[in-house]
């Protein structure tokens, strides 16, 4: 009985919805994790409790995670002087930043409005690797043709980018 109330307090009282073999997977981690630690008188790692309750490592992992609370990107994990530092501040990303996003969909609206030879050009040089020439062979133009059908698309998404 008191497993069964374990279990539905686990189930009711979550902030999000876990599937009952994944919360039924944790519970029995929990189980063993105690066994262990009042056995051996120290934390087990993953690999033990998956070793002894004979399930992958991931499932573990998965299963523990599931479980754990949840916390708002905002909380704030350190504050000094009235200067608190949340969880998004440790888990910025400099890469994808708002300014990174808003240039690659204007980068892609520009390449979006160039014709077709001239994407599969920039996509054979650029994105392929490929030379003038070897370019001019696969279209079946002249090397000077796709320089300049090249310098064109380039000038074009230029001019989409950096409007004067």
């Amino acid at each position: 009985m008191i497993s069964g109330e374990i279990r539905r307090y686990l189930r009711d009282n979550s902030a999000l919805r876990v599937s009952r073999s994944l919360r039924d997977t944790a519970y029995r981690v929990m189980q063993a994790k105690e066994a262990y630690l009042s056995e051996h008188q120290r934390e087990p790692g993953v690999d033990e409790l998956a070793k002894a309750l004979g399930i992958e490592t991931s499932e573990v992992v998965m299963a523990m995670d599931a479980i754990a609370d949840p916390v708002s990107l905002f909380e704030p994990v350190y504050s000094d002087a009235g200067e608190s530092v949340s969880v998004m501040d440790q888990i910025g990303d400099s890469k994808n930043t708002d300014a990174a996003w808003l240039e690659r969909i204007a980068l892609s609206e520009a390449v979006d409005k160039l014709g077709e030879r001239e994407k599969r050009i920039l996509s054979m040089r650029f994105f392929d690797g490929r030379t003038q020439m070897e370019v001019a062979a696969a279209i079946g133009i002249s090397q000077a043709q796709v320089s300049r059908l090249e310098k064109s698309a380039v000038g074009q998404i230029k001019k989409a980018l950096f409007p004067a």
